[in-house]
């Protein structure tokens, strides 16, 4: 049976589903203002592993993601600049073009991890429209009020704001010191459309002037417009609970009068030698941080499967190592199964891998599976469960041997560069790339990869 941890609830559950086994699936997208890093796609892995797991036992999923192009200020608690303002202002583009570009970025890095995206990915500045309708809804059942600054919701409205984080808001409301804005009802009531002044770049017509949405709005709205006032499971990162999936606990519940989402899932942070990620620490790691040091895309992907997505999980270069070569190691006994004769029965692997993931998506349980059955005689049977697994495993077992004429012209291409016979090397290299190849130079060494 399959069961997940309900953040909400604070106990694991069978997972919800409408009609025919279909999970409808919101998941907290990217805010497009700059590279993502490794943190952020340890997020989009969980979203992964939960489709992949769900689509294992036989559901179908229509899942939602949003891309923040608008609307995320630099301060989670609605304070500070949009972030997409700052990086326009860093980069001297326009919010636009920038949005396009990290979304681009976005999307090639989620390739090169196989990840799996959700049926629909829907930016913020599409449902401009659907945000302020739903505002207005707001305004009209009292929850929400107009200030000079913008619309706020009242979370004084809300008794059970607070239940996800466990937060006394009640406790917290009589401890609050005098609010920085003397218009809001409260100092923790959160903006739903900001009145804009002239000058910002991005704004919209609506019936409190021109502005743009605030960053919780969109969530709501967008799973509301796709898929409706009942959402199976909501996933997000840990540090989403306290202010942004509890004001969209609020918003929506109170727009529809009863519970919208129905299994909220929380991923824990990734840790940088065991601390957090900061710039000023310089550990902040992109996936093409981790390319230029010889690791792969699919090397941090087999990493994230070897700590339980409720617990933090410390990275270091040192355990992407171990697990590249943990991974190396799987598709080298693959390859060995895959024409092998001794007949397996391989039904109690085949079980202990389902109770596995199964149970909260447990992967380090199902990878010690597949290692103990990758142990096993060397048989097809094997080959064919292992293939089975990597419905949720999402590895590459199909990748082409380099043809022996390529990997001669690379050898020769490494000798002339390191004689210092550039032009010799750069024709060898173009001879390579026309040959549907290309070759990555590192310290002391080099790799061919196939276009």
């Amino acid at each position: 049976m399959l069961k997940f941890y309900n953040s909400l609830t604070r106990q694991l559950e069978e997972v919800p589903s409408h009609e025919n086994k279909t999970v409808k699936m919101y998941s907290c997208g990217p805010t497009v203002y700059y590279y993502p890093h490794i943190g952020n796609f340890r997020a989009y892995l969980f979203m992964d592993n939960i489709r992949r797991v769900l689509k294992y036992n036989g559901f179908h999923i229509d899942g939602v993601m949003n891309i923040t192009d608008v609307g995320h200020l630099t301060s989670d608690a609605d304070e500070g600049e949009d972030k997409m303002l700052v990086a326009s202002q860093r980069e001297h583009k326009s919010p636009w073009e920038i949005a396009k570009f990290y979304t681009n970025v976005f999307m090639e890095n989620a390739k090169k991890l196989n990840i799996d995206l959700p049926e629909h990915i829907v930016p913020a500045t599409s449902v401009i429209n659907e945000m302020i309708e739903f505002v207005k809804v707001l305004i009209g059942k009292g929850f929400a009020y107009e200030t000079s600054k913008g619309i706020y919701f009242d979370i004084a409205k809300f008794p059970e704001y607070g239940a996800l984080s466990g937060m006394d808001i009640h406790e917290k409301l009589a401890g609050a010191r005098i609010a920085v804005d003397d218009e809001k009802h409260s100092p923790y009531d959160f903006v739903l459309w900001v009145k804009a002044p002239k000058e910002h770049i991005m704004q919209w017509d609506s019936p409190w002037g021109r502005g743009y949405p605030g960053w919780h709005i969109e969530c709501s709205v967008i799973g509301d417009k796709y898929l409706g006032e009942t959402i199976d499971i909501h996933t997000g990162g840990v540090d989403h609970k306290p202010v942004h999936h509890e004001n969209e606990i609020a918003q929506s519940n109170c727009r529809y009068g009863h519970q919208v989402v129905k299994m909220w899932m929380h991923l824990e942070f990734l840790q940088i030698d065991g601390g957090k990620m900061s710039k000023s620490l310089k550990n902040i790691y992109t996936i093409a941080d981790l390319e230029k040091k010889g690791f792969s895309a699919e090397d941090f992907r087999f990493f994230y499967f070897l700590a339980h997505y409720s617990k933090q999980q410390n990275f270091t270069f040192d355990a992407l190592e171990m697990a590249k070569n943990t991974l190396k190691s799987i598709k080298n006994l693959a390859k060995e199964h895959q024409n092998g004769t001794a007949h397996v029965d391989t039904t109690k692997f085949e079980d202990e891998f389902l109770e596995s993931i199964n149970d909260n998506l447990n992967m380090p349980k199902a990878i010690a599976c597949v290692l103990k059955m990758l142990r096993e005689e060397r048989s097809s049977d094997v080959y064919s469960t292992l293939m089975k697994f990597n419905q949720v495993l999402g590895l590459n077992f199909d990748e082409e041997e380099i043809p022996a004429e390529i990997k001669d012209l690379a050898q020769k291409r490494w000798e002339a560069k390191k004689a210092r016979d550039f032009a010799t090397a750069d024709s060898l290299r173009n001879q390579i790339s026309a040959l549907g190849y290309e070759i990555k130079d590192e310290k002391d060494a080099y790799k061919i990869l196939k276009k």
